[in-house]
């Protein structure tokens, strides 16, 4: 099943949100250091309740550890950006993908988006809107992964 993975999340209620959507679909969560939180924040707890012994968190000091642990497990890196090649609704998602997200501040870092397999956006209307929440982005990129492959019910 397709994997999230939050690159230097900043805010700790948006990776509570997330690791709550983990949770409920049983999806591993992968965060990449550094944090701008400590994982024991009571922000980051609070927003994930009492979901948090459901989460496969998975916790990588940086970036360069974080691929050779993807390199051993094999899969594709896909980049979540606002200036993405494909929407993500149209992008064929696969069981081994790992679905990258950046910081709510700057995004991915150029080091990321350069070994990704690709990079997908999700569209919107209003040119103004910089970007959505980090938390709904990661939920509606994962839940598109797993409905193209079957895993709604």
């Amino acid at each position: 099943m397709p994997q999230v993975v939050l690159v230097h999340p900043q805010i700790p209620p948006n990776t509570g949100n997330i690791a709550r959507t983990c949770a409920a679909t049983g999806t591993e969560l992968h965060l990449v250091g550094p944090l701008g939180f400590e994982i024991s924040d009571r922000y980051l707890k609070r927003a994930g309740l009492d979901y948090w012994p459901y989460v496969d968190l998975h916790y990588h000091e940086s970036l360069e550890l974080f691929h050779t642990y993807c390199q051993q497990r094999g899969g594709r890196w896909l980049g979540f950006t606002t200036v993405g090649n494909c929407n993500y609704v149209n992008f064929h998602y696969r069981e081994d993908d790992w679905l990258l997200f950046g910081s709510e501040t700057v995004g991915l870092p150029a080091w990321a988006l350069a070994h990704c397999a690709e990079t997908i956006r999700i569209p919107m209307t209003q040119a103004g809107v910089r970007s959505l929440n980090l938390s709904v982005s990661a939920a509606l990129g994962l839940f598109e992964a797993r409905r193209q492959l079957g895993h709604l019910t």
